[in-house]
């Protein structure tokens, strides 16, 4: 198994924002998280992502507990295998657009990808945008920008925090085409969504609302 969260529980002072949340995913997999406002989704995403740790329980990334990584063994953990896409973009203002898609491979000490930043960028219908700044962009072209910085690695999990808002239609359809490639790549995607059309496209659905599929 990939990924695993066993018995997770999150707490926050004396809120208790998750209790008790068990799942398994493989390489190949997809899975939605649904739920309410306020429900945890983006907590859960975070807590998978290893970004935080479980007040109760533990995840589990290729059947090896997480609990006992120092926050250098998580960094490098997540910037060899994990991609994120935020719901905030989190762009560098300083850099341009093709170079905010690069700096993983920077941060990995990998060359010779800016072929392939390009490439997605391209994909993702940015590739007259190279050379602009963050703010000279849409929220919807960040978040594209986003979307191929996670990408670029080529992560066996990617986790996607609501990737379609800010999208047009046209565009949305676009970027789950794109995300739903990577289980048939053998890779695994975890969102969290209210898209309609990117849950049903996922092979399994958490509802923290209190129902599981």
């Amino acid at each position: 198994m990939l990924l695993q969260a066993v018995n997770v529980s999150r707490s926050f002072g004396r809120e208790q924002i998750l209790r008790d949340i068990c799942l398994d995913l493989a390489p190949g997999e997809s899975l939605a998280i649904t739920g309410p406002s306020g429900s945890g989704k983006s907590t859960l995403l975070s807590l998978l992502g290893l970004l935080l740790e479980p007040t109760f329980g533990e995840i589990l990334f290729e059947g090896k507990s997480t609990r006992a990584l120092s926050d250098d063994q998580r960094s490098r953990l997540r910037n060899r295998s994990f991609g994120f896409i935020f719901q905030n973009p989190q762009l560098i203002g300083s850099l341009s657009v093709l170079h905010n898609v690069l700096v993983p491979a920077r941060l990995a000490r990998k060359r010779g990808l800016e072929a392939e930043a390009r490439r997605l960028l391209t994909t993702l219908g940015l590739s007259h945008r190279l050379e602009h700044l963050p703010h000279q962009l849409s929220i919807g072209q960040k978040r594209r920008v986003a979307v191929a910085r996670a990408l670029l690695l080529e992560p066996v999990v990617v986790f996607a925090d609501e990737p379609t808002n800010d999208l047009d239609a046209e565009r949305a359809g676009q970027l789950g085409e794109l995300l739903y490639q990577l289980p048939s790549q053998g890779r695994a995607l975890v969102l969290v969504t209210h898209d309609r059309g990117l849950v049903g496209r996922a092979g399994h659905r958490l509802d923290l609302s209190g129902a599981r599929t």
